[in-house]
């Protein structure tokens, strides 16, 4: 013998039919934080913040850059010489 049984419900009407806590505020209350924290911490991952954290960790680290660079325009611009 088979019997199927389906229930139209929302979730929330089967989380109160079965006596579980209504999840909603919480799920509202944590989401609210998160946004405030991506919002306030979006400012350290802006490009200017992070070319400037890069930069003021060594003095000389643009010249190196640029000297990366100039090595990288090199690698496959020219073949050499024997």
């Amino acid at each position: 013998m088979k019997v199927n049984v389906e229930i139209d419900c929302t979730p929330l009407e089967a989380r109160q039919f079965f006596g579980l806590p209504d999840v909603a505020p919480m799920q509202a209350a944590v989401m609210d934080k998160l946004q405030q924290q991506v919002l306030s911490n979006i400012e350290k991952v802006s490009p200017e913040s992070l070319i400037q954290s890069w930069f003021t960790f060594d003095p000389k680290i643009a010249e190196r850059f640029q000297d990366m660079f100039a090595a990288m325009a090199g690698f496959g611009g020219s073949s050499k010489k024997k």
